[in-house]
């Protein structure tokens, strides 16, 4: 009955394309959100009405999250936001004249080969980088940041593991992790309650995700490597940073870059610098031959 009164509301609003109704949004924190139901509006075009709102609805709570249809695929391949994955493929469509989103839930339930290589790329971005800080934190003498670091390079490396094998990583993604991979599970557990010093539990953690790192550097890195594919000229940094494949995505692209480069997987150029009236030299980049 509330669906029916919600569509009745929302989808005669201007550029409505699709209306997405999640019972229970947050399933893994109810003791923090209170809602009863959410209902993504989303629209072609921005409208001037607020993006966030709270309702009492038929003696319920109601969260309305208005989001254009750009803004919505931008938070799926990119995965910053991880929850609009969950109500895509768990809610139900209650407006939908054009089976846009309809479309939209099957790509994902398919994991295209673009999102999931967008998300590979952020995955392994993260991973790299949370580990790198975990191993400057221990070198540093700093066990308790490592320990911190080393929990998110974990995290990274589980929702590596299931975008890779085309799984979507669930919130409780450990209890999804003990079914899916017992390895990386047991690794997770190692180090919340082996009896070894907090310092010798870390170090065994950086040792298998060092592996990881390497092994699946080329794998993940897929999407630069087809920019840099697609012409013959070395690329700078500031235009692969411009480039739409690449530009949205939260991702250190200077770090990437280096280690593909220290791997042998991209290959290094220097040019005279035209600023500097060739005083210095700009680093490109491209792939090897």
């Amino acid at each position: 009955m509330l669906n029916k009164q919600v569509a009745s509301l929302f989808q005669y609003e201007e550029g409505v394309i699709g209306l997405v109704a999640v019972r229970d949004p947050y399933p893994f924190q109810r003791q923090l959100d209170g809602l009863d139901l959410l209902l993504l509006v989303i629209s072609d075009v921005a409208c001037g009405l607020a993006s966030i709102q709270h309702r009492r609805m038929d003696g319920q709570q109601v969260m309305i999250r208005r989001v254009t249809r750009d803004l919505l695929l931008h938070w799926i391949a990119s995965s910053r936001h991880k929850d609009v994955m969950e109500w895509i493929l768990r809610g139900e469509i209650i407006h939908d004249p054009e089976g846009i989103v309809d479309r939209l839930r099957s790509d994902v339930m398919v994991f295209s080969e673009e999102i999931q290589q967008r998300r590979l790329l952020v995955e392994y971005s993260q991973f790299l980088r949370s580990y790198l800080f975990a191993k400057q934190s221990l070198e540093d003498g700093m066990v308790l940041d490592a320990h911190n670091h080393i929990v998110r390079t974990l995290n990274h490396y589980a929702h590596l593991e299931l975008i890779e094998s085309g799984q979507h990583p669930e919130p409780a993604v450990w209890r999804q992790m003990r079914r899916f991979h017992p390895g990386i599970y047991k690794l997770f557990e190692e180090l919340a309650t082996s009896p070894e010093t907090l310092e010798q539990r870390i170090k065994l953690v950086l040792l298998a995700c060092e592996f990881a790192i390497m092994s699946k550097m080329r794998s993940s890195c897929q999407l630069i490597f087809q920019v840099l594919e697609s012409r013959e000229e070395p690329w700078s940094i500031a235009e692969l940073s411009d480039d739409e494949s690449l530009s949205d995505l939260p991702i250190d692209l200077s770090l990437l870059l280096q280690r593909n480069v220290q791997r042998g997987y991209l290959r290094e150029v220097a040019v005279l610098s035209k600023e500097t009236g060739g005083e210095s030299l700009d680093l490109r980049y491209k792939l090897p031959r």
